[in-house]
């Protein structure tokens, strides 16, 4: 079997994953009422990554092709309107 591992962290703020390096393989994100909106940078002040503007009120899934996205830390700096986020990486 090629490639590593797929672990997931929850989250439900902004701030850091705290799992070093890693590809970013899928995210499941729960959201609330209002604009949802949440955004991924490559580690604290990094580049931003993946910038998502989302349904209210849902459940959303989104799979990151190919190899996921290289990322030193991964870091969420905007987390508007949504309660939860699953980062499944590897």
């Amino acid at each position: 079997m090629a490639g590593s591992d797929v672990k997931s962290i929850r989250l439900t703020a902004t701030g850091s994953a705290g799992v070093g390096p890693a590809r970013i393989r899928q995210v499941q994100i729960k959201t609330a009422g209002g604009s949802p909106r949440i955004t991924f940078t490559d580690g604290n002040g990094g580049s931003t990554v993946l910038d998502m503007d989302l349904d209210a009120s849902d459940t959303h899934s989104v799979n990151i092709p190919d190899e996921g996205i290289r990322v030193s830390d991964i870091y969420v700096s905007v987390f508007t309107a949504c309660t939860s986020v699953t980062v499944f990486h590897s």
